[in-house]
């Protein structure tokens, strides 16, 4: 008798008790019932260990210390055989049908789709769009698709460049294939270097708009400078492991651009510094994964430039600076 669920669902955990019974209320009430969850907790200190032990249909992997998404979906990834993986995040609730149309989208998708995106909405106001799908510019800026817009406009499934590793389902295969996440991003844009890969090989993402999470989005918090100087890393990283020398080049002024734009928005030039520190420690890394995946690439070089949009979705850089000029000062005592 194969005991073996078609789904696995891993769940990362740092300090999620205030999300985390929420969201195994909504996995315990859904109508596909062939799945089994993994809870990754990542060094809490609160109590999430013990209200996942509540739930007979979830298994927990410890970590002493918190080791950062990547590397504690990874643990999840390799602790399972099923089929298909899905990726939830703590603050997340699903509808009841949520796994049903995964499921379903990617059986009737060929062995090319190899990630779906699901249609998250605002916790707050479910009637708007948190994420409808990842969006990658030449710039670096990474965008949730629908963000803040009506729902209602996105009720088609249609292909996306990646899908938001806070509610997404993979192949088991593609994962095994790509290597799994990258440890070295720790948090952050994980997902679209997974997501970026993925395409370079010739897989392709879809939206399932049927397949419906609420998201709260932020629920286990980290510093402002922390996060600063993970993603102003983590976009260098992205781009310098990935994208051959020729897009590189072609793409030049936008790539600066980027980085001169988001040291602007960030407006903590000290962890955006330390964010380029940072990635100097990790180019023994890039040097390596760029020579694995560039020998890998599927994709025509025209496809793939084609892949990441033209602008990003931001205001411009001197709207931005000019905020920034006239931002009120507090005054000295």
């Amino acid at each position: 008798m194969n005991t073996t669920p078609r789904v696995t669902v891993v769940i990362p955990v740092w300090n999620g008790a205030d999300w985390l019974p929420a969201c195994l209320r909504a996995l315990a009430a859904q109508s596909f019932r062939d799945f089994l969850v993994i809870m990754v907790d990542n060094g809490s200190v609160d109590n999430s260990r013990e209200l996942a032990r509540a739930y007979p249909r979830v298994s927990v992997i410890k970590f002493e210390r918190n080791r950062g998404f990547a590397a504690a979906v990874n643990a999840g990834i390799r602790q399972c055989s099923s089929e298909y993986v899905v990726l939830l995040n703590t603050d997340a609730q699903p509808r009841p049908d949520w796994l049903q149309h995964l499921v379903h989208a990617m059986d009737a998708g060929g062995p090319e789709v190899g990630c779906l995106a699901s249609r998250m909405l605002s916790m707050g106001n479910p009637a708007l769009v948190d994420n409808c799908g990842d969006i990658l510019s030449w710039q670096g800026a990474a965008a949730k698709r629908g963000h803040g817009q009506p729902a209602d406009f996105f009720g088609r499934s249609e292909e996306v460049f990646s899908a938001c590793a806070g509610a997404a389902l993979y192949r088991r295969s593609l994962l095994e294939t790509l290597g799994g996440f990258d440890e070295r991003f720790f948090a952050y844009l994980e997902d679209l270097d997974l997501g970026l890969r993925a395409r370079m090989r010739g897989y392709r993402c879809l939206f399932v708009p049927e397949a419906e999470v609420l998201h709260q989005g932020h629920g286990s918090g980290i510093s402002s400078a922390r996060y600063v100087r993970l993603v102003t890393r983590n976009r260098l990283l992205l781009f310098l492991k990935n994208v051959p020398a020729r897009l590189l080049l072609r793409h030049a002024l936008s790539l600066i651009y980027g980085q001169w734009y988001f040291l602007v928005a960030y407006r903590r030039p000290l962890a955006s510094l330390a964010g380029y520190c940072s990635f100097l420690a990790c180019l023994p890394h890039v040097c390596r994964a760029r020579r694995r995946t560039l020998k890998n690439i599927v994709v025509p070089l025209e496809a793939l430039d084609r892949l990441l949009a033209k602008k990003m979705p931001e205001p411009p850089l001197r709207e931005l600076a000019w905020n920034w000029l006239r931002r009120p000062r507090k005054k000295k005592k």
